[in-house]
């Protein structure tokens, strides 16, 4: 048995976002109690540095909220789950990055305006005679980088350990922004409300990254000295790792949730890989299976008994506190039946009561098979196996041998009244795509919809 998680409240998501927009808030009013409005109507130049600081505040404001979504705050990554939260945080980047650049125009513009000079000897003038200015430009270089390397096509060229090391220098665009902002920043130099205010968020945001992405992570590494036991090779490209601790039982995780795992194995080791519990967790062990899609995952099956590993965790909310019934199905392709293992052997259902629907190309890629049949004959579960190359001429979930079906009666053959049962889906993005759609038109409620992404 593992510690006892306390459910996440509906409210969490309210109180979270609710405080978000009032920060943005604050940022407006104290821009207003700083003179912004009236200096729209003193002159040209005083009207576009006024504009130009309204957008550096905002964007500031945005960046550190970015920050803080991505802290791993528990009571935030629970009531959100990570997927959810990676899309606020894209979305909540690209604005803040857009004003950024906005404001850097704006004030340019500005002062140029009342120097009477062009842009480009002003933008010098600036570099060279202004206090944080220069480490402003280099930290806005940094965030230019993350912000173009977080485009879709651009991810997709990119590793995922590779895309990881550079957002991180989003954390250095912050940092050096802030010497700018307190050096020459008018609502720093002149207002003390505002000083108090600005330091109150850089210290939430810090300490939020720092307790939570540091502190945490490495008081239950050492606390738990997790090694790795033994590597099962699964398929030719799957394997499991299956890891033993001390004191698991006292980890607050529960079945379909993932850690951020790092190996000690050699080099590469810092680079930390997002993989699922793939059985329910113990108090003296814990596993997970992946399949081998690049450096951090390829490396699995080279690990040895007895390797040290750091784990950041447990995220998501792809977990059992989200059914609001007594039925469950299950829909997984690929490895997505990593977490659909873990929550059939962990979740409490009747017999008969608990549907699982398997995809994959062929019967050999069916990891946990034999296993999967045991868990289901000792608990009554209905298992659907559906292989096969894809179909060709839609989107859908079903493989090509059953292309004369539409996707939702072909569910709802496959789970008769499954619009009674909580449905649990996890796979390859467009996969879930057509699968959630099938679902919703088979009658299956919003709210009964349960799914989590991993794609970055």
């Amino acid at each position: 048995m593992t510690a006892r998680v306390r459910p996440a409240q509906a409210w969490w998501r309210h109180a979270v976002a609710g405080a978000c927009w009032v920060t943005s808030l604050a940022v407006a009013l104290l821009w207003v109690r700083g003179q912004g409005p009236q200096s729209l109507t003193t002159s040209p130049s005083a009207a576009l540095i006024s504009l130009g600081r309204l957008a550096g505040l905002v964007a500031s404001d945005l960046m550190l909220i970015q920050v803080f979504l991505m802290a791993r705050v528990p009571i935030i990554e629970r009531s959100y789950g990570q997927d959810d939260l990676a899309r606020r945080h894209r979305l909540v980047g690209f604005w803040s990055f857009n004003l950024m650049l906005l404001h850097i125009l704006l004030i340019t513009l500005g002062y140029a305006t009342g120097d009477r000079t062009d842009v480009v000897h002003e933008t010098w003038n600036l570099l060279t005679s202004y206090g944080g200015i220069l480490l402003a430009a280099a930290g806005s270089a940094a965030l230019t980088l993350v912000a173009v390397t977080s485009i879709r096509l651009a991810r997709r060229a990119l590793r995922y350990e590779s895309w990881h090391l550079l957002h991180l220098y989003a954390y250095i665009g912050v940092g050096l922004a802030l010497p700018h902002q307190i050096w020459t920043g008018n609502d720093f130099v002149t207002s003390a409300a505002a000083r108090t205010y600005w330091w109150s968020l850089y210290a939430v945001a810090a300490g939020s990254v720092l307790v939570f992405r540091v502190a945490l992570p490495l008081w239950r590494t050492f606390r738990h000295e997790i090694r790795v036991t033994s590597v099962i090779r699964e398929s030719p490209d799957v394997v499991t790792v299956k890891m033993g601790g001390r004191g698991l039982g006292r980890l607050p995780v529960q079945a379909g949730q993932f850690f951020i795992w790092r190996f000690m194995d050699g080099p590469g080791w810092s680079r930390g890989n997002p993989y699922s519990l793939s059985a329910a967790p113990r108090h003296d062990r814990v596993q997970i299976t992946a399949k081998d899609l690049g450096d951090g995952s390829g490396r699995l099956a080279q690990l040895r008994p007895g390797t040290r590993v750091l784990l950041e965790g447990p995220y998501g909310r792809l977990t059992g506190e989200q059914r609001i019934g007594t039925k469950v199905a299950m829909l997984a392709c690929g490895i997505g039946i990593s977490p659909m293992r873990a929550l059939l052997e962990d979740l409490s259902y009747a017999p008969g009561d608990a549907v699982l629907v398997y995809r994959a190309r062929s019967e050999p890629d069916l990891v946990f098979r034999a296993e999967l049949e045991r868990l289901a004959k000792r608990r009554g579960i209905t298992i659907h196996y559906l292989t096969g190359p894809r179909i060709t001429r839609r989107n859908s979930w079903l493989p090509a041998a059953a292309a004369q079906w539409s996707d939702s009666a072909a569910l709802q053959r496959l789970i008769p009244g499954i619009k009674h049962y909580d449905v649990f889906v996890c796979g390859p993005d467009a996969w879930m795509d057509a699968a959630c759609a099938a679902a919703l038109d088979a009658g299956v409620a919003p709210d009964q919809l349960h799914q989590e992404r991993f794609s970055w």
